[in-house]
């Protein structure tokens, strides 16, 4: 290293080090590259001396306001609340004195942002849980110091370190100046469960009060010096190109400023449209239906639904990629006498957030930034790097709000057409979705088939096969996929104790070729396969003169006492052998949690039932806050019970047919059961909460109006109150 560069690295430094100790403490914690994930905690003098880019978790001022850095979204599911809750826990701080700011995009400082999979509290809990450790710690050593005394005969509590002794405290405000300057523990001692204040405690979300007020920052909130408004009008067939248009009756439309051609990236392809600028939403939406286009889409397939699942089922005669296989089930099958050999439907779905999509961008010609309801952060900071060939430290992604996500906001698509239209006029932009708009264009859930196989030998399962036939998602990144890469989401949704207790089986995809794109929605493919899996488990148990509880324990060898241990309590609560008809079960593990579910029915005219309870007993581990478990868990079946029996999106000429709520329609309150939720008390790792609750209400919902009605549903989605035939 030159002495120039040396001299400009320690300027800078010192810079760093002046703006940002002494006024503040600063601590939080990176994970070096070689250092197999273990987060290394920091405080800010540290970091700035060693030329990184600390992960600011905690920062604390001289008033003593503690302010907490959220590197994940916040999009309903919690995260704004449980990263405080689990910081403010060690730290020995009151929630009424705590701040919460989104972290900017930056993955090589915040590792990964984006909030999926249920990954926000069971990634960081450790960290985070250390980082507040190690700041209370540096807090007591430095109020120790200023008194003179021994740090083991001081303490901290409501944002004050105490001498126990003397009575003496000090506020949190007035340690940080002398606080900054020490170097974090190496190691600290955390609290048992037993002691916990806030964790494992209903405790009243953060940003409650400003949601109720208004004061919550959405994406379609964010307003810039000069922004402009547009709205476009994209191809209705996927990866569909302009092949000319007319904007004379749009220009005309008062406040519109002008009318280009635009284009979006889809996975490895390009969805081309016409964007109306104007200096109002209201006008560019207006203009918007006044263009008069003419669209290419020559070699686009025209898929209709009944095409594309036609499709599937003749691929269930093909061998498929297998993902997971033991023994050699397939020979089982020709001269087994009890066997099943049957098929299983579900859905597309949209996504149908209740915030549609929407993106504000400012492009110049030396740096990015954006605005928005945006679920990965850092995915859309190396993607806009990439694609306008910016050092990634130029690309500046800001989160806000987000009114639902579902995965769907986490695509790179929509802040990149938002960055392409302010790059063409020169100007900030906000770009604002309709709700036609996020309905028609997906990506969707894929649908998909199932064909599932099984041996019994008296009562227990000897082979088995299931094979998915749908689309693979990874298979659209690239325009020349590896079509032999086989669907490693194949198992996703099963137990993994039933491996052990079946001595054949194999779990294999046969990948759909279809032009409509597919992405992550709410619990990835549990959502589907579970439907499959555990509507199986129902009709193999039927089959083997079981209970369709006890069968599925009896596969689940004695050493996996946590299974046993959920089972047993959803059995208890559910009064299982003592009920009477109309009751199903069924089970997923996902995301580190296991699950398990009983709904119960009811007749309801004719042919139609009622949905009168479902009781969800989760078992997610160590967990931060109950109360987001239920709210959370609540609305996975709400959106599983809409998925199953009102709501798909299908496919006519190669467009979706669904626009809207009139056609697409939600569950409502008159639709929603009584929804009990148990939380089991352990020890295990944290799991996710978001997610897994939803895969296994299908499943159970069919297996209760088969117990009730004698009818199998094997296809999704179906009605309520007009049940298919047998």
């Amino acid at each position: 290293m030159s002495d120039q560069t040396s001299s400009s690295l320690s300027r800078r430094n010192f810079l760093r080090l002046s703006g940002l100790t002494g006024a503040a403490l600063t601590i939080g914690f990176f994970v070096p590259a070689l250092a197999n994930g273990k987060p290394t905690i920091m405080s800010t003098a540290e970091a700035a001396s060693a030329g990184i880019d600390l992960t600011a978790w905690i920062r604390i001022d001289k008033t003593g306001l503690v302010t907490i850095f959220s590197h994940r979204a916040e999009m309903g599911q919690g995260a704004y609340q449980s990263i405080p809750q689990i910081v403010a826990e060690e730290l020995e701080v009151d929630l009424s004195k705590v701040k919460v700011e989104f972290a900017k995009g930056h993955p090589s400082k915040y590792g990964s942002q984006i909030t999926g999979g249920s990954s926000t509290v069971r990634g960081s809990f450790k960290a985070l849980l250390n980082t507040g450790a190690a700041a209370r710690e540096m807090l007591i050593t430095a109020a120790a110091q200023t008194w003179q005394v021994d740090p083991e005969a001081c303490y901290a509590s409501e944002g004050q370190v105490i001498h126990r002794p003397s009575g003496k405290k000090l506020g949190y405000g007035e340690l940080v100046e002398k606080a900054s300057g020490l170097t974090p523990p190496a190691s600290v001692k955390l609290k048992a469960r037993k002691d916990y204040r806030y964790i494992g405690k209903p405790v009243s979300r953060l940003d409650n009060p400003d949601k109720i007020t208004g004061k919550a920052v959405f994406g379609i909130d964010v307003s810039l010096p000069g922004m402009k408004y547009a709205a476009v009008e994209r191809s209705p067939r996927f990866h569909g190109k302009v092949k000319s248009f007319n904007d004379k009756k749009a220009r005309a439309v008062k406040g519109v400023i002008d009318v280009i051609k635009v284009e979006m990236p889809v996975f490895s392809g390009t969805r081309e449209g016409v964007a109306v600028i104007a200096d109002n939403t209201w006008a560019a939406l207006k203009a918007k239906k006044m263009l008069e286009i003419e669209w290419e889409d020559t070699g686009i397939e025209r898929v209709s639904t009944e095409s594309l699942y036609q499709r599937m089922k003749e691929d269930l005669a093909k061998p498929g990629l297998p993902q997971k296989a033991l023994g050699d089930p397939v020979r089982f099958f020709d001269k087994a006498e009890k066997k099943l050999d049957l098929i299983y439907e579900t859905p597309y779905e949209s996504h149908s957030a209740m915030e549609p999509l929407n993106c504000t961008a400012h492009y110049t010609s030396d740096s990015i930034r954006v605005w928005g309801p945006i679920q990965g952060p850092d995915w859309i900071q190396s993607d806009l790097s990439t694609r306008y060939k910016l050092p990634i430290e130029k690309v500046e992604v800001n989160m806000t709000f987000l009114g639902g996500g579902f995965g769907r906001k986490a695509f790179t698509d929509y802040p990149a057409e938002a960055v392409y239209i302010s790059k063409a006029i020169n100007a900030p932009v906000q770009v604002v979705w309709t709700r036609e708009d996020d309905m028609t264009q997906g990506p969707f859930r894929p649908g998909g088939v199932y064909g599932c196989k099984a041996v019994l030998q008296g009562d227990r399962i000897n082979a088995l096969e299931i094979k998915l036939s749908g689309q693979n998602m990874d298979h659209q990144w690239s325009p020349n996929p590896d079509k032999m890469d086989y669907n490693r989401s194949t198992t996703e949704g099963w137990l993994e104790p039933y491996f052990e207790s079946i001595p054949n089986y194999r779990f294999a995809d046969i990948p759909t070729e279809s032009p409509v794109p597919v992405m992550w929605w709410r619990s990835v493919y549990s959502s589907t396969n579970a439907f499959a899996f555990e509507s199986f488990w129902d009709e193999m148990a039927v089959a083997a003169g079981k209970d369709p509880l006890a069968f599925r324990k009896a596969h689940i060898w004695d050493n996996h006492d946590r299974y046993h241990k959920l089972i047993d309590k959803l059995k208890e609560v559910t009064n299982w052998d003592k009920r009477g008809k109309g009751y199903g079960v069924a089970f997923a593990e996902c995301f580190g949690s296991i699950i398990g579910e009983v709904v119960q029915v009811s007749k309801n005219g004719e042919n139609g039932v009622k949905v009168n309870k479902v009781t969800v007993v989760i078992d997610c581990g160590w967990y931060v806050n109950p109360t987001i478990i239920e709210q959370q868990v609540e609305g996975s079946v709400i959106m599983a019970l809409g998925a199953a029996t009102i709501h798909a999106t299908n496919f006519r000429d190669g467009k979706a047919i669904e626009t809207n709520f009139h056609q697409y329609r939600l569950s409502r309150i008159q639709d929603t059961p009584e929804i009990e939720v148990i939380i089991m008390e352990n020890d295990e790792k944290a799991g996710g909460v978001g997610e897994p609750s939803l895969p296994p209400l299908a499943p159970a919902l069919c297996n209760a109006i088969y117990d009730l009605t004698g009818k199998r549903i094997r296809k999704l989605p179906f009605s309520l109150t007009n049940l298919p035939e047998a």
